[in-house]
């Protein structure tokens, strides 16, 4: 079950709207989704949360690149839409990486020879498929929080309660903010 909330500040505070992220499918539609509930390019923040699994807060500015936070990134790579927030830039990854390595793949074959190129006798029987020596997995997204810890600080809540966080999330953030009568009106 997800929860899914934008909060724009305006002058006389904090707005708050329940968003549907069903026709969301990249960042920057979601970005798109929060420039248009901005009130004269002031902050808006997304929130999304999947039960107790993970949140994520995306703090759009103005025209400015989205700032995201990630609380467990590892969770939210099992979710579609976390999958969102988690950009290869968030990830450290060159963009589009996994293009780059699926146009490698087709270009040399399992065996490790190149289209149409014989079996040498090095490669012919030789069937280790010990992954040990290989390092770590280059796609593989990290366990625990990912992104701007400091997302937040300039609002209220500093990186340290951030990353303490654990039940009740959306609450405590928009409490530290100053909005938590706002956003309990559209939870």
């Amino acid at each position: 079950m997800y929860f899914a909330a934008l909060l724009a500040r305006t002058e006389d505070g904090w707005e708050a709207s329940d968003t549907e992220l069903d026709d969301v499918e990249t960042l920057s539609d979601l970005t798109d989704l929060a420039r248009e509930a901005s009130v004269d390019e002031d902050t808006v923040l997304v929130f999304i949360e999947q039960e107790d699994a993970w949140f994520g807060v995306v703090r759009v500015d103005g025209e400015e690149d989205p700032r995201i936070y990630v609380s467990n990134a590892s969770a939210a790579a099992r979710s579609s839409y976390g999958e969102i927030l988690l950009t290869d830039e968030l990830l450290g990854r060159e963009p589009a990486a996994e293009d780059s390595i699926a146009a490698l793949e087709e270009l040399v074959g399992l065996d490790g020879t190149e289209d149409g190129e014989p079996e040498s006798p090095d490669n012919a029987n030789n069937d280790n498929t010990d992954d040990d020596d290989d390092g770590p997995d280059p796609d593989a997204v990290p366990a625990g929080p990912l992104g701007d810890t400091g997302v937040l600080s300039d609002l209220g809540l500093p990186e340290a309660e951030l990353l303490m966080l654990r039940t009740d999330v959306l609450t405590e953030i928009a409490d530290a903010l100053g909005a938590a009568e706002v956003l309990e009106t559209v939870r």
